[in-house]
């Protein structure tokens, strides 16, 4: 299913997985928790989700950006309740009291408690694996059989994959540039040794995405409609399995970001490993073929983070030297990044790219040669340097875009039109859609409005709808009219990353306020025709 074809409009929802749990799951949104999230979505006349990253987390790390693997699904992610092992130890009921009482606290918690889900979790998976290994496995029955064709399948990057996380948990977690040297370096007589002396740890790793892999098909399947869209970070961490597995791809003595500008004197470091392009060349980008192909194997299409960066990547030397682009020329960063777009699109999953920021006039050029959406962001859509800075006519927005009222990272509608200085709340009434919408009488009173009525926010989503972008992506909070942000980037505190919906998703359908909404965006959607 294809998201952004000529003339082909459509309207998503954007929600992390980790926001929708259900009655059943165990207090963080589940695979199986994206079945009901699609009936609503379908009752609501959207086409599609939005999901941030599913890639697997560090212990203790709650950004879905700072992932082990490029590849293997968070097992966090896990319905427990649908693992056939799981229910054969006793499911939730053989829990212990104390367990039982951690978990129903993560339940009604306001917030995703990862510290909790994850030791539950990983100690019942743990036991069910068990179960599998003794019962299953050995014994070589049907599921057996099926696990093993599942890794046969997919060993092009569950072998390195199940290493890795074996041996990062048999050396306490610590990152792999601190293990002891023969591995660092995978020695091949360190690697056989490890292989066999952790073969139960790593199968134990396989089994895991293998179930997760299973209910990941089956949630697809049960979306019916609904396409399933994601995320494709632009870099991968450098403690991960990928860059551990292909150190010579990497360069570690420098860390990529982005250069100073109007948000920031000192431009941003984000401490990660800097491509090596001259050897992705050599090797045919194979490892960008592999993310590709295995982000085509989860979603029907998803955004490619960070555009801008596989065009030209900005990085600062570790010891202090002069931050750099690379390539370092106009045509070499154009060859490249239709480079890596050719990619990312062949094994046929529809892809948008986030060309937010600072971005050079030849990379949207470029964008625009390959038929490749960037975003319409409405608050920061305006003419910045005519009088008064109006906002650019959404209906005026080519067809070939994303529009948005927001991102992951941006405050949510309500807040953002709360600290809105009055000339920017008159420039937004001034856009002929939402002059139609907004009469003049009521101007006035809605310019001192401190918070958006919601005769106001219901005129900002329709004119979003009406827009021109052929794709249209409104972040559930707007939809809402919610105040609770997903992510404030630059900071590190409790709120970020763990905000869930105010009800379990399955009870979506029958939420009256959910249930108004739904039949809002229907009409919307068939209004304008998406």
């Amino acid at each position: 299913m294809t998201l952004s074809q000529s003339g082909h409009r459509r309207a998503g929802i954007l929600v992390p997985l980790f926001s929708i749990p259900s009655s059943r799951s165990w207090g963080i949104g589940e695979i199986g928790d994206i079945a009901p999230l699609a009936r609503w979505l379908e009752s609501a006349g959207q086409r599609f989700v939005q999901l941030l990253p599913i890639n697997e987390l560090p212990p203790h790390e709650r950004s879905p950006y700072s992932a082990l693997s490029a590849m293997a699904i968070d097992p966090q992610f896990i319905t427990m309740d649908a693992v056939e092992d799981v229910e054969a130890i006793g499911g939730e009921h053989a829990l212990e009291s104390k367990q039982r009482r951690r978990l129903n606290a993560a339940r009604s918690a306001p917030a995703v408690d990862y510290d909790t889900i994850r030791a539950i979790k990983h100690s019942v998976l743990r036991q069910a694996f068990v179960h599998f290994r003794d019962h299953e496995w050995r014994g070589g029955t049907r599921r057996a059989s099926a696990f093993r064709t599942y890794m046969e399948t997919q060993a092009w990057w569950l072998d390195d994959y199940a290493l890795y996380r074996a041996l990062k948990a048999s050396h306490g977690e610590r990152a792999w540039v601190d293990w002891p040297a023969p591995l660092r370096s995978r020695e091949p007589d360190a690697i056989e040794r490890a292989t066999g002396e952790l073969a139960d740890d790593i199968l134990y790793r396989k089994y895991l995405q293998w179930i997760a892999g299973d209910q990941w098909g089956e949630a697809r399947d049960q979306a019916g409609s609904i396409a399933l869209f994601g995320d494709l970070p632009f870099m991968v961490s450098g403690d991960s399995a990928d860059v551990w597995a292909r150190q010579d791809e990497f360069r570690m003595d420098a860390s990529v970001g982005v250069p100073p500008d109007a948000f920031s004197e000192t431009g941003q470091d984000w401490g990660l490993p800097v491509y090596r392009w001259d050897v992705f060349a050599e090797r045919d980008f194979d490892w960008l073929r592999h993310r590709a192909r295995r982000n085509a194997d989860l979603y029907d299409g998803y955004r490619v983070d960070h555009l801008v960066g596989f065009y030209r990547t900005f990085y600062r030397p570790q010891d202090g030297g002069q931050p750099l682009f690379t390539p370092g020329n106009q045509a070499d960063q154009v060859a490249l990044g239709e480079r890596v777009l050719e990619v990312l699109r062949e094994p046929g999953a529809e892809i948008i790219a986030e060309d937010l920021g600072v971005v050079p006039d030849f990379v949207r050029a470029s964008l625009s040669r390959l038929a490749v959406p960037g975003y319409k962001v409405f608050r920061w859509e305006r003419e910045w340097h005519s009088p008064g800075k109006p906002f650019r006519d959404p209906m005026k927005y080519q067809p070939l875009s994303v529009a948005t009222s927001g991102t992951h990272d941006t405050e949510p509608m309500v807040i953002w039109w709360e600290c809105a200085p009055r000339d920017e709340r008159e420039a937004v009434l001034e856009i002929p859609a939402m002059a139609r919408r907004i009469n003049g009488d009521e101007r006035p009173r809605v310019l001192e409005q401190k918070s958006p009525s919601n005769h106001l926010r219901e005129a900002l989503l329709e004119t979003l709808f009406e827009s021109g972008s052929n794709l249209l992506i409104l972040p559930i909070q707007d939809v809402f009219g919610w105040r609770e942000r997903i992510n404030q980037p630059a900071t590190v505190g409790d709120g970020n990353w763990t905000w869930r919906l105010r009800w379990p998703v399955d009870r979506l359908a029958t939420e009256p306020e959910a249930m108004a909404i739904a039949t809002q965006l229907s009409e919307w959607s068939e209004k304008h025709r998406r």
